[in-house]
């Protein structure tokens, strides 16, 4: 059982949420939100959902968000697909790195080719990202992502040292890797949303498991603590076509061995529904922040305990 918290982000007058596209949390429980409609824009809320500020307003490697992360030292990483960059700020909002390079002109985000038509992938430009992580060390791994099809790690201040994944179904192969976390051994969990399944590498990334038990992956989350969890969003997809709508919506919890916990919710616009979760924040694993593509919106989301046997999912 689940709750969602009505109005939980109190925006200024004026000023309204577009497409739900990244979402993250800081150690003192703020809200990051990476929104786009005119502008790709990244907003910062407070524990209890008050607005506090504006990050990086008409930024050079803002056009097209996708994914914003905040990593253990409270530093803000945003990935934007337009412009082929990923961004970080210090805390106070300040760009300390950039990784990437924005296309010379933009004249909109390029579409996704064919296999055969995918240009290869080069160590230090991206094409069209869209998420990334950290393994303890604080390598960097960048889901890369639209047309690349790839896995990239570079080390902590952004050399390059090895990708993996080429557009396609077999293992170590990727289409659309959508999300990316990492769990406290430096495991590195990739959503290959398109091939409805989760990839698990380690951090030299080598394939350790393969979980295709939970749909289309366009979200994963791992929670921090001793005991920690895999969130995993089958969301309907944002095309809204009604046979898969039917199938999907929900949100799984599960181990890191794959081993589904339970799931919740179902697809719809209402509260406790969710129709395309783009991105999940689970900082605390009882309360989870996730934000919604196609309904404009971010629900924060109490989970309550059960009782019952956990059921085992299928894994391979």
């Amino acid at each position: 059982p689940f709750e969602s918290v009505p109005n939980f982000l109190k925006m200024p007058t004026g000023l309204s949420l577009g497409e739900g596209i990244g979402v993250a949390r800081n150690s003192k429980g703020h809200v990051f939100i990476f929104t786009r409609s005119g502008d790709s824009r990244l907003f910062q809320f407070d524990q209890n959902g008050t607005f506090v500020r504006e990050i990086g307003q008409r930024l050079y490697g803002f056009e097209m968000a996708h994914a914003v992360r905040v990593d253990k030292d409270d530093n803000i990483w945003t990935v934007d697909e337009g412009t082929n960059m990923v961004v970080k700020f210090s805390p106070e909002g300040r760009v300390l790195m950039t990784m990437g390079r924005r296309p010379e002109a933009v004249g909109g985000v390029e579409p996704t080719p064919v296999q055969a038509q995918a240009p290869p992938a080069e160590p230090y430009r991206f094409n069209r990202p869209a998420d990334i992580t950290w393994d303890p060390q604080g390598n960097i791994y960048v889901a890369d992502g639209y047309i690349n099809s790839r896995v990239a790690k570079y080390d902590k201040n952004g050399r390059f040292v090895k990708s993996v994944g080429t557009r396609g179904t077999e293992p170590y192969q990727l289409n659309i890797p959508h999300s990316i976390t990492a769990d406290a051994q430096g495991n590195i969990y990739v959503a290959d949303r398109q091939n409805r399944r989760i990839q698990v590498f380690n951090s030299d990334l080598v394939l350790r498991a393969i979980y295709d038990n939970v749909g289309a992956p366009w979200a994963v989350c791992i929670s921090p603590g001793p005991h920690q969890y895999l969130f995993s969003s089958n969301s309907n997809p944002d095309n809204n076509i009604a046979a898969l709508s039917a199938v999907s919506g929900e949100i799984y919890k599960m181990e890191l061995d794959g081993t589904v916990i339970g799931k919740f919710g179902k697809p719809g616009k209402q509260i406790v529904e969710f129709s395309t979760v783009h991105a999940t924040a689970c900082r605390n694993p009882v309360e989870l922040v996730v934000v919604e593509i196609t309904a404009w919106r971010a629900q924060k989301i109490v989970l309550k305990p059960i009782t019952g046997k956990p059921s085992t999912g299928s894994t391979r």
